[in-house]
């Protein structure tokens, strides 16, 4: 029972934590939005994460913990640099 309780109210949390993600493009505006908008920069605790737009074709340049995350998210092409501590995967 409180197993149940548990995985309902993760799902609760999760639906209200989605935000959407904007995408745009590198030079040419043909096709799809397919790389951010524009260079971008988070943190989270020691942590600096830098999101660069890529042209068509680049893929997602990062590694593989932020490739999950952008892959989902609907981005083709990207750039990306850290800073910090991103050996602990909670911060990164």
């Amino acid at each position: 029972k409180e197993v149940a309780t548990a995985i309902r109210g993760a799902i609760i949390l999760a639906k209200l934590s989605v935000i959407p993600v904007r995408r745009g493009y590198w030079g040419n505006k043909i096709g799809a939005p397919h790389t951010v908008p524009c260079k971008v920069t988070g943190s989270c605790g020691s942590v600096l994460v830098r999101l660069i737009p890529a042209p068509r074709g680049t893929s997602l340049v990062c590694a593989p913990v932020p490739k999950k995350l952008l892959q989902m998210a609907g981005i083709q092409d990207c750039w990306t640099a850290a800073k910090g501590c991103t050996a602990t995967l909670g911060n990164f």
